[in-house]
């Protein structure tokens, strides 16, 4: 798209070969052609894609070669238990694959979302006539009509503006409409902010009246640009799916290995078949796999997603929750998140002094909120003041000090008034009372009411405005302005004669300073973000030293170097803005493409970023993002589409709530991923060992095995997925990213923790052997390898003592424990344990079933000190 911005008029009719009465219907027809819009952008792919899309993954692709080979052994061998292994374990993976389907049903739908930003039809000149068209029908050259209410349906260089202001917020992040001005010409490298000659598509007119003519259309707008850029910016996986994803590469090699090995000690050591070979290197695959442990993983993002739901944060897609625990930069839009997204009156000055939060009733600050009244167009609709954000916090500030505009209005009839304009800077209305006293009221910028004003009420007083009295009233201004107080002035004179209906000899009355204030909740969210490691930035399309001060009130930063704006920011390459990145807590009046690029930028330097955003405008930063943010109540369609969470309440602090919770959900993932892998492990060592050393006995029957796995890869992972963390989570810096689920010693209590329950399980077959009957040993095994895991579970559900643990607060813990030793009861003392085939035991194998299980938990505890005694030491020596 051509810089039409930084053209003269002359030069855009030259360019876009038209005029200022618009196009003929002879020219309109021949540029008709077919416009790329922005949904060509948003690839949809169909329920049966998605659904097999949640196949390609290698620990699912083992588990389904596994749930395969089970079946066509089964079918072969003509046996049960394989052909039960096998549908359970398909049935696990189909589940969870019809789960990850309908939570991410909607996670393409931004085409939808964007068509919603225009309307249907637009008024346009052509041959000299206004004419209503469909806006697919609208060509380059165009001349379109611009009245309040109009959404912009494509990119415009302004001909002509009558107190025009166009709402941007959606696509630059502006709080505040954009007064709007045909004659100027801008720079070249102004941002789209600052761009006052150009409306562009998507954007509000929130008043006045213009013309304008197109110069982009569909995928060459501004919005159709963003629409692009969310194509092109794909989602890149989250650290716990990379890590699942490592997790099933590792697994893929240590089971071939290891059944590998196995099938080939059974031909040349025990000399069976190849086929009993090959199906104990099978059996032994089936056991070290942890088949629930996606589905359980799953399950406990999903109870954490429904936590957060509850507290106001909505999750769309499962994985992202968990990103959140290793986020280290929240980049944070200002308004209506850091800020209330309401202008408020805060200060004023009058009778010479500056007022701040509370104003004395004296005549002259009633007379100031008079002015303040009258000069002003707000409504009422649906108890709720409707207007201009800066007139409605006028109108507030009103209310509070029971000076009603409904009132005086009624006192003060409007009769004539002269509209706001860029050049004048002023606004004025004539109104006249019950008395038939006419007062002209007049609001505007500091200097231009200066100009406009010859004396000054002071008290009861009107005394002539001497220079050292204008002076003061400067150095007030100055101060609200320095603390990015938006300022207006006002003042007033009484006439007689509507002829004197003119912005000269005004008599001063006072200054009201208003802003977007920060939420009160804010300071102690942005406390607890840094104490807890992570660092929170602005990104905001407001002016920087407005957004500065704001940054500097809720502690986001402390210093005006660490504010950047987006002119500064283009001037950067992408080498200096890595270099300098962390430098930067404040980035303002930033476009789109800066976003992205801040983005980038921040995840090359091994950040794990969040985004939040609202607008059109934050969509491609979303995406680009690790965990893009939406809000709820301000967000635009698009940028709720693309976000991975939508944030109800618009709240930073309630971001805060759910890095919290992402972190808890990882952390708890990290206890049922060593439970799962101990546990297996200790299953497919023991099976291991038995085979190879006691070839001539069957150690475990298959449909044992799924037992075991149906036993401690369900109810036990979940109940260590619900559990409260021990320490305040909010006190430690986010984990590393680059970590997997194996780091901060987890993979070395896998493996010793599965060592010390395969050594425990194989004594009690070795005793069972040597003591009872084969049939004995492998019923002591079997209930050891049950039960020996609920009370390595009842041990690791914590990190502090098990005593101090509190068992009853974990209903999930109960339930395990119950299910448990229930179903064995239910197997041990009734005719159904034929069907697992085993044996019935004598109160002192029972004595040594449960005594290598408390063993455990004894080992467990040990183990446990030993692992905060080493943690501790490595902590002093940093």
């Amino acid at each position: 798209m051509e810089n039409f911005h930084s053209k003269s008029l002359n030069q855009v009719l030259l360019d876009t070969n038209s005029s200022k009465d618009g196009l003929s219907s002879l020219q309109s027809k021949e540029r008709k052609v077919q416009v790329k819009d922005e949904k060509d952008y948003i690839k949809k792919n169909n329920f049966a894609f998605k659904f097999l899309q949640q196949f390609a993954d290698l620990m699912i692709i083992i588990l389904l070669i596994a749930a395969a080979v089970s079946i066509v052994i089964g079918i072969v061998k003509r046996t049960t238990g394989e052909i039960v292994d096998g549908c359970i374990i398909l049935f696990i993976v189909i589940m969870n694959a019809i789960f990850g389907v309908v939570q991410e049903y909607k996670a393409e739908k931004s085409l939808e979302a964007l068509s919603k930003l225009s309307q249907q039809e637009i008024l346009v000149q052509r041959d000299g006539k206004i004419l209503k068209i469909s806006t697919e029908d609208l060509v380059i050259g165009d001349v379109i009509i611009l009245e309040a209410g109009v959404i912009l349906p494509a990119d415009v260089r302004l001909l002509e503006t009558h107190s025009l202001q166009i709402d941007e917020a959606s696509l630059t992040g502006e709080s505040n409409a954009v007064e709007k001005d045909s004659r100027i010409v801008c720079r070249e490298d102004a941002p789209i902010g600052e761009r006052k000659n150009m409306a562009y598509k998507g954007t509000v007119v929130g008043f006045g009246r213009g013309k304008g003519i197109v110069v982009a259309l569909g995928e060459d707008t501004e919005l159709g640009k963003i629409a692009k850029v969310i194509k092109e910016n794909e989602k890149q996986l989250t650290p716990l799916q990379k890590s699942i994803k490592d997790v099933g590469k590792i697994l893929t090699f240590l089971v071939l290995g290891i059944a590998f090995v196995t099938f080939i000690i059974q031909l040349l050591i025990t000399s069976s078949s190849v086929m009993d070979a090959f199906l104990t290197a099978v059996a032994i695959s089936v056991a070290a796999i942890p088949e629930s442990m996606p589905a359980v993983i799953t399950i406990i993002m999903s109870l954490g997603v429904a936590r957060l739901a509850k507290q106001k944060a909505i999750v769309k897609r499962l994985h992202s929750v968990e990103t959140l625990g290793c986020c280290d930069v929240i980049c944070s839009d200002k308004t209506g998140t850091i800020t209330q997204n309401k202008m408020t009156v805060v200060c004023g000055f009058s009778d010479q002094k500056i007022q701040e939060k509370k104003f004395t009733k004296t005549d002259t600050n009633i007379l100031l909120m008079k002015s303040a009244l009258l000069n002003n167009d707000t409504t009422m609709a649906d108890e709720k003041i409707v207007g201009d954000p800066t007139e409605v916090a006028m109108t507030e500030f009103g209310l509070k000090y029971k000076v009603f505009k409904h009132e005086v209005d009624e006192e003060n009839k409007r009769i004539n008034e002269i509209p706001f304009d860029s050049k004048r800077k002023l606004m004025s209305v004539l109104t006249i009372n019950a008395s038939q006293e006419k007062v002209m009221w007049t609001k505007g910028a500091i200097d231009s009411i200066l100009d406009r004003c010859d004396r000054i009420k002071i008290e009861n007083n009107v005394i002539p405005l001497t220079e050292s009295l204008k002076t003061e009233i400067m150095n007030a201004n100055n101060e609200m302005s320095d603390k990015a107080l938006r300022v207006l002035a006002f003042a007033y004179k009484d006439i007689s004669d509507e002829e004197d209906f003119k912005e000269e000899k005004l008599i001063f009355i006072g200054l009201i300073g208003m802003i977007d204030p920060p939420r009160d909740e804010i300071k102690s969210a942005v406390k607890k973000c840094i104490k807890a490691g992570m660092r929170p930035v602005m990104i905001t399309g407001d002016y920087s030293q407005t957004a500065y001060a704001i940054a500097r009130e809720v502690g986001i930063a402390k210093d005006l170097k660490e504010v950047i704006t987006g002119v500064e920011l283009s001037k950067l390459s992408d080498e200096d803005l890595f270099n300098n990145i962390e430098n930067y807590s404040v980035y303002a009046r930033v476009s789109p493409e800066d976003k992205v690029r801040i983005v980038q930028a921040l995840k090359k330097k091994g950040h794990v970023v969040s985004m939040t955003g609202d607008g059109v405008n934050d969509a491609p930063s979303l995406k680009k993002a690790d965990i893009g943010i939406g809000m709820g109540i301000t967000g635009t369609d698009v940028a709720k589409e693309v976000s991975d969470m939508i944030i109800a309440d618009d709240n930073f602090a309630t971001i805060v709530v759910a890095v919290e919770e992402g972190r808890k959900i990882y952390r708890n993932i990290q206890k049922t991923v060593k439970f799962l892998f101990s546990a297996n492990l200790a299953e497919l060592l023991s099976l291991f060992v038995a085979t190879i050393f006691f070839p001539s006995y069957v150690y475990l029957f298959p449909v044992q095995i799924l037992f075991v796995n149906l036993i401690t890869d369900s109810l036990p992972a979940i109940a260590l997925g619900v559990e409260n963390p021990d320490s305040d989570l909010m006190k430690i810096p986010p984990r590393d990213a680059k970590k997997g689920l194996f780091s901060n010693g987890i993979g070395i209590s896998i493996i010793v923790l599965g060592f010390f329950q395969t050594l425990y399980v194989v004594g009690v077959y070795v005793l069972g052997i040597f003591l009872f009957t084969p049939a004995i040993a492998t019923t002591l095994a079997f209930y050891t390898l049950n039960i020996i895991q609920m009370f390595y579970l009842a041990s690791m559900r914590t990190d502090v003592n098990i005593f101090r643990s509190k068992p009853h607060k974990n209903k999930f813990f109960l339930l395990s424990l119950l299910l448990c030793f229930g179903l064995t009861a239910l197997f041990a003392f009734t005719p159904l344990r034929t069907i697992l085939r085993l044996e019935a035991l004598s109160l002192l194998q029972w004595g040594i079933v449960f005594g290598f299980s408390v063993v455990m938990l004894i080992t467990s505890e040990i183990y446990k000190l030993v692992e905060k005694s080493i943690k501790a030491k490595k902590n002093q020596e940093k």
